[in-house]
């Protein structure tokens, strides 16, 4: 399945999805049979509690003698047995957590590994919000499979089994006939109003993600909603979606009432026509005190589990829908992955070819029509043209972002499509036009180029960059924070980052992406020069909206509708008098 996971699944192909837990279980087997071997034992001391009381019961019951002496023995082992039961199942909670918190951890990572390794259609088509939350839901559904079905659901049916056989053994079929009856009328009603329930919880779950995810968008384009002037239209959008959540919530609440209502009613009639019978064979002499005691004590504690097994059912189908909507995000395959035996790129000052290339992010929209260029080992090569030309889709086809509809685009005579993802991003250092910080100090996102860089080449890489003097205005320095997604620097300020992240990489070959288009003119001015010291021995492709920025290059390429219209060093293409010199001569008497 590619770049989908958002279909629906039909509720056995759920169930199918607890096979993928299968493998985390089986790594810990021993200490699965261990907390199996530990919840027989609790639930064989509870099973056994009854009998004890009813004992018990009838030796105090007995004559006057008796009551004198107390059953000494009986109510040590009643409070053993008592002891016993939540012991052994505070042992096995322990020995299980441990299955339970690796397996969350190693399917979290798994699930997070598998979205990095993704491709950027698949990350632009959803919403991050709503994908955060998915993971969110699905670690906490498996943290209820793992726990819950294993040790509450399985426990419940063995108590169940096994009172009914007690019951069998002591008195008659009549005991057994009403707690299975009662057992299988609760259960059915419960799947059956479940599966109506679930509809409203689902219901509720995707409103709370679109209005979750509606939040984290406007929070994210802070900056944006105060340039406009919209916070009263975002609340107004935000309390939409908080509106319709609030009444599938209604809707849910009033589906629970309705099932907490009909289970109580079918308990409170099993435990009724087991009371009439034991009491009714208690005043004829056939059982005695302590048999009705047994028989209530039985019918008090399967209450609770069958009370419980309810909830247990409709939390139980809505991790199943938490897990798998999970584990379909496993299912989606990457647009762009490494081929079979794709190899290693070694690249020290490559040579770049497009030839021919053909791309469209959609087969209706052609955004580059047959692009022919080459940039030679150590020289630099610019892409300008306007705004939607398609300057930037060449960065994204060399990164892999993409990969081509036609033609090929190779790396030192290797197609990039046969060399591996992980070589080929490393030998390229992008620094983008938009450019995103991580909600973290100055030093961390300069870093981030190389993170087991030492502070010293991090230091360099900041001054390179011409950092140097905001990170002494600053107090904290390089330990300043820059907030969510770098709110908290200007523009040109995020950008110097981006470069110095470049600079510290130190890769093959350079990308700038609109690199200086947020600076001044001073700022441009120096980090130009920074740029051509550090493009002077790295194959350059710079895509520039600027020409100011670009007239050092060894060749310019002009782009018009995803072609390429002219080709040139700078003086060349000046004097050729053509589209790139209009744009030059009109840029400058706009910056004059």
């Amino acid at each position: 399945m590619k770049n989908d996971a958002t279909q629906s699944e039909a509720p056995r192909d759920e169930w199918r999805r607890l096979s993928a837990l299968w493998p985390y279980l089986w790594e810990h087997r021993l200490r699965v049979a261990a907390a199996l071997v530990l919840l027989i034992g609790a639930k064989g001391a509870t099973v056994l509690l009854p009998i004890v009381l009813k004992h018990i019961v009838d030796a105090l019951d007995t004559s006057e003698t008796a009551r004198i002496s107390l059953p000494v023995v009986l109510l040590l082992a009643y409070g053993a047995l008592r002891l016993a039961s939540v012991l052994f199942g505070q042992l096995r909670d322990l020995v299980f957590g441990r299955v339970t918190e690796r397996a969350m951890r190693r399917i979290a990572l798994t699930v997070f590994e598998h979205l990095h390794a993704l491709d950027m259609d698949f990350h632009l088509s959803r919403r991050t919000g709503g994908l955060s939350r998915d993971i969110e839901r699905g670690i906490g559904g498996i943290s209820f499979l793992l726990r819950f079905m294993l040790f509450n659901i399985i426990p419940t049916l063995l108590e169940i089994a096994l009172v009914a056989g007690i019951l069998l053994f002591y008195y008659s079929a009549w005991f057994a006939v009403i707690v299975l009856v009662s057992v299988v009328i609760y259960i059915g009603a419960t799947a059956l109003l479940t599966e109506w329930r679930t509809r409203h919880v689902r219901e509720s779950n995707r409103l709370d993600a679109r209005a979750n995810t509606r939040a984290v968008d406007s929070l994210l384009n802070y900056e944006t909603v105060k340039y406009f002037g919209n916070e009263r239209y975002e609340a107004e959008r935000y309390d939409r979606e908080l509106r319709d959540w609030e009444a599938a919530l209604r809707r849910s609440r009033l589906s629970l009432g309705t099932l907490n209502t009909i289970q109580a009613t079918v308990i409170a009639i099993a435990i009724t026509a087991m009371m009439l019978l034991a009491g009714s064979r208690v005043v004829s002499g056939q059982m005695t005190l302590g048999d009705l005691v047994m028989i209530n004590a039985y019918m008090i504690q399967l209450f609770v589990p069958l009370n419980f097994l309810g909830f247990v059912y409709r939390e139980l189908k809505k991790s199943l829908a938490d897990t798998a909507r999970m584990f379909r995000l496993l299912d989606v395959e990457a647009g762009v992955d490494d081929v079979p035996n794709a190899h290693t790129l070694v690249a020290t000052r490559p040579q770049v070819r497009f030839e021919n290339v053909q791309f469209g992010y959609q087969a209706q929209r052609q955004i580059l029509r047959g692009i022919d260029f080459t940039i030679e080992p150590g020289k630099k090569l610019a892409v300008v043209g306007q705004s939607g030309a398609g300057k930037s889709t060449l960065a994204r086809l060399l990164f892999r972002f993409y990969d081509v509809d036609g033609g090929q685009i190779s790396v030192d005579g290797h197609d990039i499509r046969d060399v591996t993802l992980a070589s080929l991003r490393d030998a390229i250092g992008v620094v983008p036009q938009d450019t995103v910080l991580f909600n973290d100090t100055i030093e961390y996102n300069i870093a981030y180029g190389q993170p087991d860089a030492p502070p010293a080449a991090v230091a360099r890489a900041a001054r390179m960059a011409h950092l140097d003097r905001l990170i002494e205005r600053l107090p904290d320095g390089m330990d300043t924070l820059v907030g969510e997604r770098g709110l908290k620097l200007s523009g040109g300020e995020k950008q110097r980052i981006a470069i110095a992240r470049a600079i510290l990489k130190n890769p093959a070959i350079l990308i700038f992406d609109e690199a200086t288009s947020s600076l001044d003119s001073h700022a441009e001015q120096a980090i130009t020069t920074a740029l051509a010291e550090l493009a002077a021995d790295h194959t350059t492709l710079v895509i520039a909206h600027r020409l100011s920025t670009v007239v050092d290059a060894d060749e310019i390429v002009v782009m018009d509708d995803g072609r390429i219209i002219e080709r040139g060093r700078h003086a060349e293409l000046l004097a050729a008098d053509g589209h790139y010199a209009a744009m030059w001569r009109l840029q400058q008497r706009e910056s004059s």
